[in-house]
């Protein structure tokens, strides 16, 4: 049974054409109020899931319900719930900032004048909407194209790449205004990206794709603190005799030496029992600390891929 909260149902869509299968019975949902990350290597068919999303593609089976209408039966229904900036938002650059709003604006019904200056808020451009956009930087025609894609007041965020091109500032301004939208709006942003350290920071959950079929979904914080163990490093002064007096002393561990410290994976009752016998054999302990997998290594590992797009 679908969840109250679920805007976004992928039911077992697949996109073949000729004899070559794009997607292969995809199936996930977005709820309502999340950053919802779409990764994957290079051809791994993110584009293509969301070019059938937005009814850029045809499915060739399955289906795909967004606010619960169906895009495949009722595609006018269903895409009314839809905010989407596939590849880059392209603007009038003659035009300033506003008169592209009001200019898109016209096209949907609906949309009043408190609307425009509403999402000029929300993206946080009212300082220069009133000049061309020639003038505006990458990142600003970002927000610009963003704004556009709310005027309508969507349940879904719909963002292809949307990091393409930012500077770092322009990134980090990216993603504060994404975490800000599911947090004012309550809308769901679905994204994709080949930054994985970005989607890290930007994202609740990820759905990871790869030859068209869905490999793992699941909320950010799963994939960096996985299992019960964690990895731990104790900074020592003396490496090597550490090493051998944890291997007396506790032969069930695997002790690793690492630059100026050990690694070992613990349960977190275990690491106070390790620094005790480090101390009882007259090992310095300067810090102990544990490190978690980064979502890129996850990715690698899951995919066993250096190619991520």
């Amino acid at each position: 049974m679908t969840s109250p909260t679920t805007i976004v149902e992928i039911r077992q869509i697949s996109k073949r054409i000729g004899s070559k299968t794009i997607i292969d019975n995809l199936s996930f949902d977005v709820p309502k109020g999340e950053v919802f990350g779409f990764l994957g290597p290079n051809g791994a068919g993110k584009t293509t899931t969301i070019r059938m999303m937005v009814g850029l593609m045809s499915i060739t089976s399955g289906d795909i319900f967004i606010g619960g209408s169906s895009i495949r039966t009722d595609f006018e229904k269903a895409i009314r719930h839809v905010g989407a900036i596939v590849e880059n938002p392209e603007m009038y650059k003659f035009l300033t900032g506003y008169q592209n709003l009001v200019h898109y604006a016209r096209m949907v019904p609906g949309v009043t004048k408190e609307r425009i200056h509403e999402v000029i808020r929300l993206v946080m451009l009212e300082n220069r909407i009133h000049e061309k956009v020639k003038t505006y930087s990458l990142g600003m025609r970002q927000r610009l194209g963003i704004a556009q894609a709310l005027l309508h007041k969507p349940s879904v965020l719909i963002l292809d790449e949307p990091t393409n091109g930012l500077d770092p500032a322009g990134i980090r301004e990216l993603r504060d205004h994404l975490r800000k939208l599911t947090r004012d709006e309550g809308i769901a942003v679905i994204v994709s990206s080949h930054l994985l350290s970005e989607m890290e920071l930007m994202c609740d959950r990820v759905a990871i794709i790869q030859n068209g079929k869905l490999v793992d979904v699941r909320l950010i914080k799963d994939y960096v603190q996985e299992g019960s163990t964690a990895q731990v490093i104790f900074e020592v002064d003396q490496a090597q005799a550490a090493k051998t007096a944890l291997e007396l002393s506790m032969p069930e561990l695997a002790v690793t030496i690492e630059h100026d410290g050990l690694l070992l994976s613990l349960l977190k009752e275990e690491v106070a029992e390790v620094n005790k016998k480090l101390v009882e054999a007259g090992i310095k302990v300067y810090g102990i600390r544990t490190t978690s997998k980064s979502l890129e290594d996850k990715f690698l590992e899951m995919t066993g891929s250096d190619q991520i797009a």
